[in-house]
């Protein structure tokens, strides 16, 4: 699995952060850090719901 976030359309709501918060973190600056790109798979449907959640569809998983 390969995560993409499209930062021009991210809005750092951070709900992805809250389905991944091992990929996922929205720092003091508000700016959203993908912290891996190539997830373990034990993370794996935890990434698809954090796609799933995103109101901007900034974030794309591919396999």
């Amino acid at each position: 699995m390969r995560v993409k976030v499209d930062f021009d359309q991210c809005e750092s709501n951070a709900l992805c952060m809250g389905a991944a918060p091992e990929v996922f973190e929205v720092r003091d600056d508000d700016f959203l850090y993908l912290l891996t790109e190539e997830p373990p798979a034990e993370l794996h449907e935890r990434v698809r719901e954090a796609e799933r959640l995103c109101p901007k569809r900034a974030i794309s998983v591919q396999d």
